[in-house]
């Protein structure tokens, strides 16, 4: 007895995927059968839809909102589409794009057209993602320039930072005790140690 799917996809924890639930809802998909992950299309090493994949079965139908719900890697779209609809044998219908429903247009013309429609969503899939790293990159560069500060906000420094980095400079405690005491990885701990320097120029004891 065949089953179906359905696959759901944002690229973050904060974006919501209520659009593409409703769409296979309608589609009287089980919501025992929908898998969802979230995390970026860059490739198709992700959790739910590796677990989904080892479900499907010959026949099967598996329903996606459209390709770049699948993934936005040009070539990698184009292997796992094989890898489904080829080695698997199940049947995909891309709801937001009728020509890309496998159970439609199995003679030559169809396949052929169906082929050329997946190639071509799956060059623009990849492309915007190209495009939003890109734009993503020239707000943080322009945030920068403005002096915003991005990330974490920074830890203060303890109170026995200095008495801790006298006492190892001294040799009398090594550097994980150091870090024990100050709360600090290896890393952080000579970077604030840098920038405490910097910042009280006259404790030459820190030089």
């Amino acid at each position: 007895m065949s089953n179906t799917y359905g696959y759901v996809r944002v690229s973050s924890q904060d974006q919501n995927e209520d659009r593409q639930l409703i769409a296979l809802r309608e589609k009287l998909v089980d919501p025992e059968k929908i898998f969802v992950d979230k995390q970026s299309g860059k490739d198709f090493d992700r959790p739910q839809y590796s677990k989904m994949v080892q479900k499907l079965r010959a026949g099967d139908l598996l329903y996606v909102l459209s390709i770049d719900r699948l993934g936005r890697n040009y070539e990698e779209i184009q292997r796992q589409w094989r890898i489904l609809t080829k080695d698997i044998g199940i049947d995909i219908c891309v709801i937001d794009m009728p020509l890309l429903d496998t159970r439609n247009g199995k003679d030559l013309m169809g396949t052929f057209i169906a082929d050329l429609v997946l190639q071509i969503l799956s060059f623009v899939a990849q492309s915007e993602r190209e495009n939003i790293k890109k734009r993503q990159a020239e707000g943080i560069a322009a945030a920068r320039a403005r002096g915003v500060h991005l990330g974490r906000p920074a830890l203060p420094i303890p109170d026995i930072f200095e008495e801790t980095v006298k006492a190892w400079e001294a040799g009398q405690i090594g550097l994980e005790e150091a870090q024990r005491r100050c709360g600090m990885t290896e890393t952080t701990f000579y970077r604030r140690r840098r920038e405490y320097r910097l910042m009280h120029p006259l404790n030459h004891e820190l030089s």
